[in-house]
């Protein structure tokens, strides 16, 4: 461009000395001046052009260089040019929208996985090779009842103090091999976890990340369960003995002794009752805790149901030398099972007979309460139940006084059985005790017209 302004300049001076001929000195230096500021001022405007239109362009690209990462200037217009500014501009526009393109991925992706992790009942650790955190999600933290506000970046020990997930961690950083550990977390509400822990590959070196899954509840079923075995092979095994025992006897000789063979064939038949009451109270509780549905619930006079249990257990309790009392009960309803819950109250009734002194009183009460549900009472003089004991005397087999228990009879599942028939009609059980005083029982059922 400079050379064609220079090429100009001349030829119009040129032009200017062979069209001179006859003028002076001074007019001639005079055009020659003109000349020379025209192209002057023709090569100031063609250079102020250039240079603003390059200021432009160069502009746009530094604008669109700064906002690639934001992915803005992919929606800006650009001018068709194809010199090198113009491919340059198009490609880090091309640039521009891959770049937005990759971070909205990223983006997705990272809310995605962090849903998900956040979301999982399972807790989640992640930790460098120095053992320092650099991720876990909200079951984890519940899990170790943290309480602080920033976890990332600080050491294992500082969160956790049981050893048993450190040493697992570091074993895992050490060997690079996936390992699983079954361990409990000393915290304020100590929890059985199943650590799985896999080496995880980090820029910064190996780390390592760990599932924690809760098995308390599986753990306390599983030892349910085998108490339950454990206890019901005793209970068959004491009745099942005596059977075999005496009918051994009896076939030794013993059916010729007029004496005793008919006292033997007694314990024979009181020991075959006992088999029969344990595989029906089984039956039963099975049935309750099988969650099928109930039968159409039908309206339960608490009068009657009162009534008929005491009738039932009347001959016992004379036996027994105890007084059965009930108050004036109103027209009180339920909804429910009737057949059940004359059951329930039957169980409660033989209890405070069987556990009460001689010369002793079993009251029942009925009424409605202060939150307008029906309260019904069961309240003994007997020998009352330990205060460590009251949280488990609902638990299948549970027995306060073991040999008393086995004294008087039962099969154990009789507190069970009433807990499930009571949360079956929507209603909750509760006891009172005092040791050597006697105790009181309340089931609390939803009132209906």
């Amino acid at each position: 461009m400079a050379l064609l302004l220079l090429t100009a300049t001349l030829l119009a001076v040129d032009y200017t000395l062979a069209h001179s001929v006859g003028l002076g000195a001074a007019q001639l230096r005079e055009r020659i001046l003109a000349v020379s500021a025209g192209s002057f001022l023709l090569a100031f405007l063609i250079a102020f052009l250039v240079s603003r239109s390059l200021s432009l362009r160069v502009r746009r690209l530094k604008l669109l260089a700064e906002r690639i990462p934001g992915g803005a200037a992919q929606d800006r217009p650009r001018e068709e040019s194809r010199d090198e500014l113009g491919s340059l501009e198009r490609s880090l526009g091309g640039v521009a929208i891959e770049t937005q393109k990759l971070l909205d991925s990223l983006r997705y992706e990272s809310a995605r996985r962090s849903a998900i992790l956040s979301g999982m009942a399972e807790g989640v650790l992640a930790v460098d090779h120095e053992l320092r955190v650099t991720f876990c999600n909200a079951a984890f933290l519940r899990a170790i009842e943290f309480r602080g506000t920033r976890f990332e970046g600080r050491f294992l020990l500082e969160l956790v103090r049981d050893t048993g997930l450190h040493e697992l961690l570091r074993s895992v950083l050490a060997t690079g091999e996936s390992q699983k550990q079954r361990f409990r977390l000393s915290s304020l509400n100590a929890r059985i976890f199943e650590v799985q822990a896999t080496p995880l590959e980090t820029p910064s070196g190996r780390g390592a990340i760990a599932i924690l899954h809760d098995i308390t509840d599986l753990e306390r079923l599983e030892q349910v369960r085998k108490d339950f075995v454990a206890n019901v092979s005793h209970e068959l095994r004491t009745p099942l003995a005596g059977i075999i025992g005496y009918a051994d006897t009896l076939l030794e000789g013993a059916l010729e002794d007029e004496r005793h063979n008919a006292q033997f064939v007694e314990i024979i038949r009181s020991n075959a009752v006992r088999l029969a009451n344990i595989a029906q109270d089984l039956l039963i509780l099975s049935e309750l805790e099988s969650g099928q549905d109930p039968p159409e619930p039908e309206s339960i006079s608490i009068r009657a149901v009162v009534d008929g249990a005491l009738v039932t257990v009347a001959s016992e309790a004379r036996s027994r030398e105890v007084t059965l009392l009930s108050d004036e009960i109103g027209d009180l309803f339920v909804k429910g099972n009737r057949l059940r819950l004359e059951q329930a109250l039957l169980n409660l009734l033989a209890n405070a007979i069987k556990f009460n002194r001689p010369g002793g009183e079993v009251r029942v009460r009925a009424a409605l309460n202060d939150s307008g549900r029906v309260a019904i009472t069961v309240s003994d003089t007997g020998v009352g139940i330990p205060s460590e004991d009251v949280p488990r005397i609902f638990e299948r087999f549970y027995r306060v006084d073991k040999a008393r228990s086995r004294q008087v009879g039962g099969t154990g599942l009789g507190l069970s059985i009433v807990k499930h028939i009571v949360e079956r009609m929507n209603g909750t059980v509760t006891v009172e005790s005092q040791l050597g005083r006697g105790s009181t029982f309340t089931l609390l059922l939803p009132a209906a017209p």
